[in-house]
């Protein structure tokens, strides 16, 4: 896999209506490839879950290409109403999560604010006919009618993939969840709301253990919020939580079994000459990720994403701006409520790259090794057979040029959330509102 800044990035595919109508239901939540990066799985507002398969002949051929088809769909979450509180529950798919696979089905957690589920997707391509106890359409026999033993046998049908929900872990949680995180173990996840994280294990759904409790006894007093929690890839013990106030805090399981006392506090001192009204607001970390090797984690703000080294808290080792030129404007993105838009961030396979979104369609990447950045659009006009994608400047003040894009013009409603890099490829998967681009190196 080459560095990012080697890549010439180009359309693969495009997934979902290029209409201009678009359903609040179809606006894709979540994006998350699985270990092998054979399938592609998508949450939506309307709590439906999408899954895409690799098709066999791209990977296979020479040189290989990303191309998925629909493989699975199925509604994971239906909208529901507590009754205690008066308050609807919205059906919308939060974080998906995929286990590793352990047979030839695939397993994966789905959330949505208030209840994790455990599903099964398998195939099915024989089904036995000739039962003793019952006839060819189903009825059930007399059984005094029968007068000789038959054998059921397995004959061939048509493909058939099947979801269905192997365990709901519902009920611990009082505010909306916000992450959930499988364990290297593959036998216990987390899931994090705005003060709690709870440990869970795969088989017990009527009890969880609470690991992180940051509510405070007066809520008067609170200050900050949990956003986001994540295992580490490789110690088990280990878990990360950034919080409202741009920390993150590494814990240690072994440590204590409430992990309200950190091990690590990763926390960058802020610069006095950017101190703002709008500063605390902008340094609330909306997503945090491990990289593939464990060493690293980055961490997404809203004008940046930060490269944390694990054996360094006091400042990170990298910190590249994702869209700089917005500064100017944060009164207006605060009007508009564009300032509480929680991007994430994703590393590519091995580590040497970092992807994260922006507005306007546009979605950034930043290449670790040579320090070049690059901005690109998944927009319809790419959305052409093979074709290269250009890079996009955006043009703050003075004379624009011919291929760059005012500031003043960039389209706030257009913007891109959820990323997802393939573990060992380089194939990309940007949600763009309704829609799922996938774009791969040229090939």
């Amino acid at each position: 896999m080459a560095g990012n800044g080697d890549i010439q990035w180009c359309f693969s595919q495009v997934k979902g209506t290029l209409d201009d109508d678009v359903s609040e239901a179809d606006i894709i939540s979540c994006v998350e490839f699985n270990h092998d990066g054979d399938l592609l799985a998508t949450g939506d507002k309307g709590g439906r879950v999408v899954i895409f398969q690799r098709d066999p002949s791209s990977k296979n051929c020479h040189p290989r290409r990303g191309e998925y088809n629909v493989y699975s769909t199925f509604q994971s979450h239906e909208p529901e109403f507590d009754y205690l509180k008066s308050l609807e529950i919205e059906e919308k798919i939060n974080k998906i999560r995929w286990l590793k696979r352990k047979n030839p089905a695939h397993f994966l957690l789905s959330t949505n604010d208030k209840t994790i589920k455990l599903w099964k997707v398998s195939e099915r391509d024989k089904r036995a006919e000739g039962y003793n106890l019952r006839d060819e359409s189903g009825q059930i026999r007399d059984p005094t009618s029968l007068t000789a033993l038959r054998v059921p046998v397995l004959k061939p049908m048509e493909l058939m993939v099947e979801a269905s929900p192997r365990r709901i872990f519902a009920n611990a949680h009082t505010y909306h969840i916000n992450s959930i995180s499988i364990n290297s173990d593959q036998e216990t996840y987390l899931s994090a709301d705005d003060l709690r994280i709870n440990l869970w294990h795969m088989e017990v759904t009527d009890q969880s253990f609470n690991i992180v409790d940051i509510k405070p006894t007066n809520m008067e007093e609170l200050t900050e919020v949990i956003t986001a929690a994540e295992f580490h890839p490789h110690d088990c013990n280990v878990f990360v939580y950034s919080s409202s106030k741009g920390t993150i805090r590494l814990c240690d399981m072994r440590q204590a079994a409430l992990c309200d006392s950190h091990s690590k506090l990763f926390e960058e001192p802020e610069d006095p000459t950017n101190r703002s009204f709008f500063s605390e607001i902008i340094s609330s970390i909306s997503d945090v990720k491990f990289s593939n090797s464990g060493r690293y984690m980055i961490s997404r703000d809203y004008l940046s994403v930060k490269v944390w080294d694990l054996h360094m808290e006091t400042k990170p080792i990298e910190t590249y701006p994702v869209h700089e030129y917005l500064r100017p404007k944060l009164c207006s993105l605060y009007e508009n409520d564009c300032i509480f838009d929680k991007f994430e961030c994703c590393w590519s396979g091995n580590d040497s790259a970092i992807m994260t979104g922006s507005y306007n369609n546009f979605f950034r990447m930043f290449d670790r090794t040579s320090k070049r950045d690059v901005t690109l659009e998944a927009s319809r006009e790419t959305a052409k057979p093979r074709y290269l994608l250009k890079p996009r400047k955006v043009c703050t003040a003075g004379k624009r040029k011919k291929d760059e894009i005012s500031v003043d013009c960039l389209d706030f409603n257009k913007k891109i959330l959820h990323t997802a890099w393939h573990p060992h490829e380089n194939i990309i998967a940007v949600a763009a509102t309704n829609n799922l681009y996938i774009f791969q190196d040229k090939f």
